[in-house]
């Protein structure tokens, strides 16, 4: 069962609801997303670009201007090589046009997932050398690289890191940790030792665009300052689908990002947003982060990530739009191997008893190892505990890792990286890769290395402020704008009201998938209820708290059953009405 806590931190919410001309309910929301200064309330309402940070506080972003100036002068062949995700392919666009607009010999080296795997290897810098390339710029990867970098220093290739995974490092006797930077000219990752950068929270998209932002500013370029409009749609883009924290500068970039989006000039973002059906006036970071990015990602999952990498850079609407209908298919196939992939996967957990558990070690051999970070993500929303799904790749066992609050994934990696042969990551996801004797021993090791307890694993219901439906209207409910975009780090709003009488139920969608609920509240008032969630889940609970065919009563009309409810509050616009809209998203 899941534990319901209201948060009860503490504030002046009359003096700021009359300051910033705001309800308390807001005022009291605002006090839940950690801001306690009127001048960080003021910042997240009404920030701007003013109020990001000079890309100068990221450490050796001075060298790495200076190294890339130096070559583009003497005409030097540079290469970008980023990633196969969506921040990775965004950072790459940012960094290969950019340098391209400084006038820099710059191409393009994306990893193929199965045959390189994430980030540098040998592979890429011999290939590099190979071409008379001088300069290798990193986006999204590097930072663990230390041998590859070797390498290429004695090919006599220049390396530039940008990354913003964590530092590998070192546990000393007295339990201290001490960095293993890779061997490159410039390192630009805000997670390093002596990065004074105020929020290292950022993506591989962000470091990329904030590099370009620098040697824009170094420059004077017109071309560049005018093409950061784009890249900053593009860094929003890789905010969200890299599931980044929307506070601080990342709620800024991606509120700013998606207005640019609405009107953006890219092709290929265009030609997404058209074969998904999306009206650009109302898009949000749910669609950058559940419709667009996951069409980027398929190719780089079931195919080559180059070709989303294409997309973005198409000229003519004409090949935009046959690119993006390929991957939206692509993206589609992918749902349905996902689907089967998280069938196999409970079916595991079953047969191994794996319930018992603190940290689940899944190995489906035959599942397609692109996709185990979505299917492992599934598995870990479904039973709230830290999940590795492993799958045979074509050199050994290779997998991802998607972990939950209280469980810092990496650090847990590192205590264990004798049973890997490669990995990386960070508090939250990982990937890796591995001998397929040393499973069981890996998941031994795990298991017996976290310190969570049983506790830890019950869901827990973060409710911002208990509120009845009755007061809950269309003046509240216009102010949840005022706190988009929403995402990790910056939730929608969780209301909660007690007691109220479900009347009569209607199920809807094509399916019958989900329902809407006529609900009596205590005051007398009747609202209308929907509810997104597990019908048949909800069915079950309404049976055992009052009895066989309850649920059916329910839907038949002829109900009248007490059900306590935490619901989100928004507005929801059919067939040109828009009206106030309560959803259920938990009940007991």
């Amino acid at each position: 069962m899941e534990k319901w806590f209201v948060a009860a931190k503490k504030a002046d919410f009359e003096r700021w609801a009359k300051e910033f001309h705001i309800s308390p309910v807001l005022a009291r929301i605002l006090r839940n997303r950690e801001l306690t200064e009127e001048s960080q309330v003021e910042r997240f309402l009404h920030g701007t670009l003013r109020d990001c940070y000079t890309p100068w506080l990221l450490k050796d972003m001075d060298r790495a201007v200076e190294l890339i100036l130096e070559a583009v002068e003497q005409e030097g062949k540079l290469r970008v090589i980023g990633d196969y995700d969506v921040d990775g392919i965004c950072s790459s666009y940012i960094l290969t046009k950019g340098l391209g607009l400084l006038g820099a010999r710059v191409d393009t080296a994306i990893p193929h997932r199965i045959h390189d795997g994430y980030g540098l290897n040998e592979h890429l810098i011999q290939e590099a050398a190979e071409d008379g390339i001088g300069m290798i710029v990193t986006c999204d990867n590097g930072i663990a690289a230390a041998p590859q970098i070797a390498l290429a220093a004695e090919l006599d290739i220049k390396v530039i890191v940008t990354d913003h995974h964590e530092v590998p490092f070192e546990t000393a006797e007295d339990g201290s940790h001490r960095e293993l930077l890779p061997p490159a000219l410039a390192v630009i990752d805000p997670k390093q030792e002596g990065c004074n950068y105020p929020f290292p929270g950022i993506c591989g998209g962000v470091v990329a665009y904030k590099l370009i932002q620098a040697l824009a500013e170094k420059t004077g370029s017109r071309e560049l300052t005018e093409a950061l409009e784009e890249f900053l749609e593009l860094a929003a883009l890789a905010t969200v689908c890299d599931v980044m924290e929307l506070k601080d500068e990342n709620r800024i970039l991606v509120k700013e990002g998606l207005k640019r989006l609405k009107n953006t000039r890219n092709q290929g973002l265009r030609a997404l947003m058209e074969v998904n059906s999306l009206q650009p006036e109302r898009l949000n970071a749910y669609h950058l982060g559940f419709v667009i990015g996951p069409c980027l990602n398929a190719t780089g999952r079931l195919d080559t990530a180059g070709r989303a990498l294409e997309l973005l850079q198409s000229k003519a609407k004409a090949d935009a739009m046959s690119a993006a209908r390929e991957l939206k298919e692509l993206n589609d196939s992918r749902k349905n191997l996902t689907a089967r992939g998280v069938e196999q996967a409970e079916n595991y957990i079953a047969e191994h008893h794996l319930e018992q558990d603190k940290v689940m070690v899944i190995f489906l051999p035959e599942v397609h190892e692109s996709l185990a970070g979505i299917i492992a993500g599934r598995i870990r929303e479904r039973y709230n505990h830290p999940v590795f799904l492993l799958t045979r790749g074509e050199e050994g066992v290779k997998g991802s890792g998607r972990s939950m609050e209280g469980y810092h994934m990496y650090e847990a990696m590192t205590a264990v990286k004798q049973y890997f042969t490669k990995f990386g990551g960070h508090a939250m996801a990982a990937g890796l890769s591995m001998r397929e004797e040393d499973i069981e021993p890996l998941r031994r090791a795990l298991n017996a290395g976290c310190k969570m307890t049983e506790e830890d694993f019950v869901p827990r219901v973060h409710i911002d402020v208990p509120m009845p439906l009755d007061y809950a209207g269309e003046e509240i409910a216009d102010e949840m704008e005022l706190l988009e975009p929403f995402g990790v780090g910056n939730p929608k709003p969780l209301f909660a009201q007690k007691d109220l009488t479900f009347l009569s139920g209607y199920l809807m969608g094509a399916n019958g998938s989900f329902a809407r609920y006529r609900v009596r509240t205590p005051e007398g008032s009747v609202k209308q209820l929907v509810f997104f969630g597990e019908l048949q889940k909800f069915d079950l609970f309404l049976d055992e708290k009052y009895g066989p065919g309850s649920a059916a009563a329910l839907y038949g009309g002829g109900a009248c059953l007490q059900v306590s409810v935490v619901y989100q509050l928004g507005k929801n616009t059919y067939r040109g009405r828009t009206e106030v809209q309560y959803v259920m998203q938990h009940y007991c």
